[in-house]
C-alpha cells in the first residue's frame, strides 16, 4: 500500500489547536474532516477510539497533538454530515463512514455479480476475511458496516441474512 501523503496544513502548528476565529475554525474543521476520511479510506480504518492514540491526531515532527476536545469536534462534524456515527453515548468511539452504507451495499452486490455468487451463500466472516474478497474493496470491512449494508440488500430483496449457532456462523444468501 502506498504511503499516505499528508496535506500541507498537517505541518502547520496552529491547525493542531482549535482556532478561535469562526471563519478560520470552519476552514480548520473542513480540512480535518477531509483528512480523516481520506486517511481512513486508504488504511481501511472504520472505528476511531478517542481514548486511544490515533496516528493522524499527533505530529511528532512539529511536536503537536490535537486535544480531546478538537478530536471530538472534528469527528462530531463528520457525524453531523452523516459521514460518521458515534458508537456510544459518551462519544468515545466513532464509526467512520468514508463510504455510505448504501455505497457499501452496492459494492457488495457488484462483487456478488462479478463473481457469480447469485444464489450463493457466504458467512459474514468469509465476506470480511475470505479468499474470495481478498484484494477487493470489501476485504476487511467492519462487521457493523457489513451487517447494515446487507440489511439494505435484504430490503431490496437481493439478500437474506441468517443466524448460525455461533457469531462466526452468521451468513447471507444472495439472490439474483
Amino acid at each position: 500500500m502506498e504511503q499516505f501523503k499528508m496535506p500541507y496544513f498537517y505541518n502547520y502548528p496552529p491547525y493542531f489547536t482549535l482556532q478561535p476565529v469562526k471563519d478560520t475554525r470552519e476552514k480548520q474543521i473542513q480540512l480535518w474532516k477531509e483528512l480523516i476520511l481520506k486517511y481512513c479510506k486508504q488504511y481501511k480504518v472504520f472505528v476511531i477510539n478517542l481514548d486511544e492514540e490515533f496516528p493522524l491526531f499527533g505530529n511528532s515532527a512539529i511536536e503537536r497533538k490535537l486535544s480531546h476536545e478538537a478530536r471530538e469536534l472534528f469527528l462530531g462534524a463528520l457525524v453531523a454530515e452523516g459521514k460518521a456515527e458515534w458508537l456510544d453515548k459518551a462519544h468515545h468511539k466513532c464509526l467512520i463512514l468514508w463510504r455510505s452504507i448504501t455505497d457499501w451495499a452496492n459494492l457488495i452486490l457488484e462483487f456478488v455479480k462479478e463473481n457469480g455468487l447469485e444464489d450463493g451463500v457466504m458467512t459474514l466472516e468469509e465476506i470480511r476475511t475470505g479468499d474470495e474478497t481478498h484484494g477487493t474493496d470489501i476485504a476487511g470491512i467492519d462487521r457493523t458496516v457489513l451487517v447494515r449494508a446487507l440489511k439494505v440488500l435484504e430490503q431490496k430483496g437481493k439478500a437474506a441474512m441468517f443466524k448460525g449457532t455461533a457469531t462466526d456462523d452468521e451468513g447471507v444468501k444472495f439472490s439474483a
